[in-house]
């Protein structure tokens, strides 16, 4: 099957060529927009061209020379470059990206709250966010609710992205880079036309680095190592002088390492056995040591195809997009330190287990680890053998950890027709319609792990070498269907008004794959949400529910003079609801609220988000243009906030998407560049946003904190130079300095909460009072950092050398925190370092 789709997605755009007719189409609507204010940066944000400064809302955009000079290529790039935006991504597996917006997440194991856009066609999977979408050619990130125009998932807002289009020469373009850390990078394309009638594009990319960490155990660099290779191809023709043909296709294929994790403990009552049980997560030492190599693998293919016609009063576009992304994940497990393969059991897989995870501990007993973790000479928790047990920590060289798995694969299939007005009178409309149908799997087992290593499957045997002990695992059926309209009126010559809506159902259905076995480990169900009557475990019953909401949008432009622009919009952003592996309510309230007394209510059905913003600001440019600027001020309530939560203990691991009742948003951005003489320019922006959790019956105790993964605010400031050394030589210097406010990333903040430990002790050989297992959680957040990235080249007419520095400064930062709260303590993923290398280019 891959090597079909490699074959195909190398092919597509050549077969498309047996349909090919007359000459390449024009771009009208960009054509009229650059005519109207000549050297503008036209943007498609809002499914029209248009000047940025006639967009009512707060844009980014990056050009073309833009995202060469700053050797933009992927999301987690140019979010570092955007003000109040923030992104964590790769810490689990390479399509675990989250993206906040203002203070709205995409909660992991839920839908994205950014909408993504390529070439015009919407993408629904999240995985695919933070891929290499081909050769660049503009990125526009459009903020506040963008469901009136992309429906589901626009919540925060939209990433829109264009690619190379062919055009009537031949052109093209090879880059090639060497940095540290064995890291290598390769992209190019070739455009050319067909004829007098069509074009095609075909790109390439590979990416390949030993990651910046060291698996100390296995001596080698399974860390964040990372291996990725893509192709694409873009066919365009005419079918006459009105209707335009665009098949794209695409390939991409990822090796890489998942997991890059360490624990870290907030046990306050501990610090005096050793100060590491009470650790501020900033002051983490990063060591990595698992014994089970942490192996990530994503296959992604996909086709597509749209088409135009324009008719005298309007345009109609159609477009039909494929989706298929696999992925699939291996590492090492979080078991050992609740003892789930310690002790032997009647099955001969538990005593197989058992021996495995004795013999291991003694044969490392010592072996360095992060405190306060440590190997004693057997594997019983210190708690219940102060003399010669031991505190693991996830993912330690024992077997004592056990295995985990998971598997998360999504098809899709999506199309939507439009028609919208043309003409340049005062009103501008458009209608349409969407459809979306998703098939997605999630797995997640927990298997033992006898020291033969992992059986690549959700499923193994009890007298398998890798039998599992516990499993989650769903079919997903989803359709979506939706339609949508808009009106832009200009009232005067300098009054605009806007009203967009949509309208949207998302049926969703779930169905179980969890086989009917016991768990030869614990003797329960393997997974805990299934029932047992009368010795036969129970079939989890299939789960569909069905999520609606409207998504209206009105803006404002007032034009206070040629050079300046009043703005304001309001709008209703909407992500579906969904399924939790069912029981987890059940697990968790007997697992914490029953055992020690928490009060966390989970739901086995998620509610949709709902989220209302508005937004108002003045944007334009002075001195002839030399200087631009954007300031806008927002505020956003949101109802059933998605959020994601980590369990861990006695059951093994859940992961559960939780809903907050209540937040409220509200901040402020800037954004200012400058040109102070030709070839110098400076830029800066600035976002500051409050937020407060209002409600939240989830954990009642976290009202009053603030929004999980939203800094409180970001700073960016950078400069650009380029001069002439000869008549055909530039100088080119690009620096680029981030700032990143702190940042919580949980709920559960500046609090005290009960963990397992509080459950454990007084039945413990310590025998000590309950409280003293309390965790207090103020050391989770994460502080401020900074990051300056340095680019100094020759540009010729065609060729290029840069030279560059990632992180100069080396900045020691953590790039995502997730407490397991009532495990009392985090699991932690560091990131980047400081990287050098150097960069060739060469257009032609």
């Amino acid at each position: 099957m891959r090597n079909f789709r490699t074959i195909l997605a190398g092919s597509a755009a050549w077969g498309a060529l047996l349909c090919a007719a007359p000459a390449m189409a024009q771009d009208s609507e960009a054509e009229r927009a650059e005519a109207e204010e000549p050297g503008a940066i036209i943007v498609t944000a809002r499914r029209q061209s248009e000047t940025l400064s006639e967009v009512p809302a707060a844009v980014t955009v990056f050009t073309a020379e833009t995202l060469q000079r700053t050797g933009i290529e992927r999301a987690d790039e140019f979010v570092q470059l955007t003000p109040g935006v923030t992104i964590v991504t790769g810490t689990a597996e390479a399509g675990d990206t989250q993206i906040n917006i203002r203070g709205i997440n995409g909660a992991r194991d839920a839908e994205s709250s950014v909408a993504l856009v390529v070439d015009g066609i919407l993408k629904t999977n999240t995985a695919q966010l933070n891929q290499d979408q081909g050769t660049l050619r503009q990125i526009e990130i459009l903020k506040g609710p963008q469901g009136a125009l992309y429906g589901r998932n626009a919540a925060a807002g939209a990433i829109v992205i264009q690619t190379v289009k062919p055009g009537d020469i031949l052109e093209g373009s090879v880059l090639v880079s060497a940095a540290e850390d064995n890291t290598y990078r390769a992209n190019g394309y070739i455009s050319t036309p067909i004829g007098e009638s069509a074009g095609l594009v075909l790109s390439g990319s590979y990416f390949h680095t030993d990651g910046f960490f060291f698996n100390r155990f296995l001596d080698g660099d399974f860390v964040d190592n990372q291996e990725i290779w893509s192709v694409d191809g873009r066919f365009v023709a005419d079918l006459g002088p009105r209707t335009e043909l665009d098949i794209k296709a695409r390939y991409a294929d990822l090796d890489g390492a998942s997991i890059a994790y360490n624990t870290s403990f907030h046990l306050p009552n501990f610090a005096g056995v050793d100060p590491a049980f009470y650790e501020d997560v900033n002051e983490h030492p990063f060591d990595f040591y698992g014994n089970i190599r942490p192996i990530n693998t994503q296959e992604t293919f996909e086709v597509s195809a749209k088409i135009e016609h324009e008719f005298d009063f309007a345009t109609l576009t159609a477009w039909a997009l494929y989706s298929d992304v696999d992925q699939f994940l291996v590492a090492d497990g979080t078991s050992a330190d609740f003892a789930r393969f310690t002790f032997p059991g009647a099955t001969p897989a538990s005593v197989a287990a058992s021996n495995a995870c004795f013999t291991s501990t003694a044969e490392l007993t010592g072996f360095p680890l992060n405190a306060p973790t440590f190997i004693g000479q057997t594997p019983v928790p210190f708690i219940f053998d102060p003399a010669t047990g031991s505190t693991f920590g996830a993912f330690s060289p024992t077997t004592c950890d056990g295995t985990q798995l998971q598997v998360r694969n999504q098809s899709d299939i999506s199309g939507e027709i439009r028609l919208a007005s043309n003409g340049d009178g005062p009103l501008e409309w458009q209608v349409g319609a969407y459809y979306l149908h998703i098939d997605r799997e999630v797995g997640v087992s927990i298997g033992a792990d006898l020291g033969q290593g992992v059986i690549p499957q959700l499923y193994n045997g009890p007298d398998t070498i890798n039998p599992t002990s516990q499993l989650y695992n769903d079919a997903f059926d989803t359709d979506v269907y939706a339609a949508f309209a808009s009106l832009d009126y200009e009232v005067s010559d300098r009054f605009e008004i806007g009203l967009a809506g949509r309208y949207d159902i998302e049926e969703r259905r779930a169905t179980s794959l969890v086989p009917a076995v016991f768990d030869p480990f614990t003797g329960g169900p393997i997974n805990p949400g299934q029932q047992v009557v009368n010795g036969v475990i129970q079939p989890l019953p299939d789960q569909q529910e069905t999520f609606r909401q409207f998504q209206p949008k009105v803006s404002l432009r007032y034009e206070l003079s040629d050079d300046v622009n009043l703005y304001a919009n309001w709008g209703i952003g909407f992500k579906s609801g969904g399924f939790n592996n069912q029981g987890s309510a059940a697990i968790v309230d007997q697992a914490f609220n029953q055992f020690i007394g928490t009060n966390v209510l989970i739901e086995d059905v998620y509610d949709k988000e709902v989220s209302s913003a508005f937004e108002a600001g003045i944007k334009g440019s002075a001195l002839g243009g030399r200087l631009t600027f954007d300031v806008a001020g927002y505020y956003t309530q949101v109802d059933d906030m998605q959020f994601f939560e980590f369990f861990v203990g006695g059951f093994g691991l859940l992961r559960v998407v939780s809903n907050i009742d209540e937040v409220e948003l509200y901040g402020a951005e800037a954004n200012l560049a400058f040109e102070i003489i030709d070839g110098w320019d400076i830029f800066g922006s600035a976002n500051v946003t409050e937020s407060e959790i209002k409600a939240n019956s989830s954990r009642p105790s976290t009202i009053g904190n603030e929004s999980p993964y939203t800094a409180d605010y970001t700073v960016n400031i950078g400069t650009q130079v380029v001069q002439p050394i000869t008549d055909a030589i530039d100088f080119v210097v690009r620096a680029d300095y981030r700032l990143t406010g702190p940042t919580w990333f949980h709920t559960v903040q500046d609090d005290a909460n009960p963990t397992l430990f509080s459950g454990l002790l007084p039945g413990s050989a310590l025998q000590l009072p309950a409280e003293v297992g309390d965790a207090e959680y103020s050391v989770t957040e994460r502080d401020e950092f900074g990051i300056l990235d340095l680019r100094v080249g020759i540009e010729t007419g065609s060729f290029r050398v840069t030279a560059f520095a990632e992180n100069l400064t080396n900045e020691r930062y953590l790039n995502e925190v997730i407490p397991a709260v009532e495990f009392g303590g985090s699991f932690l993923s560091p990131g980047g370092l400081r990287r050098f290398g150097v960069e060739l280019g060469y257009n032609f």
